[in-house]
């Protein structure tokens, strides 16, 4: 844990997140796992509960929401998201949206086929896992 918190901080994404967050008016506090959690994110974009940017989860809820029992999947989804900030640094942007891209493509779902989510775990992130592939997709499954 902090291995990850100490690569986010020097790759720059756990600044970017801090940033993001006092820019948007949400709360930062200090998390579990080294992770922070700015609370209270209200712009509408992106439609997610919450997203991760560094080592810091932005929610549009509470702290207290995020870290609750019943929630504890969609806070380790989160922080395999951070694990990823660790290993990727600034690249994980654009390699997210292009895997959103191409699983968007391939199935009308920005999760489904997103190398990324997938990792991070479909299901504790809320997204489909089963989503089929679009018609003209189906040529290049394998076989």
């Amino acid at each position: 844990m902090r291995a990850r918190t100490l690569l986010t901080a020097i790759n720059g994404t756990t600044l970017a997140g801090l940033i993001l967050a006092r820019a948007t008016g949400a709360t930062i506090r200090r998390g579990r796992d080294g992770v922070f959690i700015a609370e209270g994110y209200a712009r509408k974009i992106p439609k997610n509960t919450c997203f991760t940017v560094g080592s810091v989860i932005i929610t549009r809820r509470s702290a207290e929401w995020l870290l609750a029992d019943e929630r504890t999947a969609l806070f380790s989804h989160e922080s395999r998201h951070v694990s990823q900030y660790a290993l990727l640094g600034p690249l994980f942007w654009p390699l997210y949206y292009a895997f959103c891209g191409y699983s968007y493509a391939m199935t009308g779902s920005y999760g489904c086929r997103n190398a990324l989510e997938k990792h991070a775990g479909l299901h504790a992130g809320g997204y489909r896992t089963d989503a089929p592939l679009r018609p003209w997709a189906t040529r290049f499954k394998a076989r």
